[in-house]
């Protein structure tokens, strides 16, 4: 990411942009290169993440630290909710008929 700052929605259409970075990383395009992700590659993911909020956290004021905590929070609700959204659009459809 470059040191300007980077718009998190698109001007014209105010969508979100943070799905389209995230796509274009290196490290996200090397990892679903394959069509999967394993866990070795899922940890990886996770040390860069924690990395990036050890470096970031200090530099926060007290008031951005709290916004920033729960923006992180509600992004975990979201991936965690679009997981289990998923998982369920996947099962089958059918009923058990004994």
């Amino acid at each position: 990411m470059s040191k300007s700052k980077t718009p998190w929605f698109d001007a014209a259409s105010d969508s979100e942009m943070l799905t389209e970075y995230a796509r274009k990383l290196d490290s996200f395009l090397d990892v679903v290169a394959d069509g999967r992700v394993d866990a070795n590659e899922l940890e990886a993911q996770e040390k860069r993440v924690v990395s990036l909020m050890k470096e970031v956290e200090p530099l926060l004021s007290p008031e951005a630290h709290a916004k920033v905590t729960q923006l992180l929070c509600e992004v975990t609700a979201y991936d965690l909710m679009n997981t289990l959204h998923m998982a369920g659009k996947s099962r089958p459809r059918t009923r058990f008929q004994g």
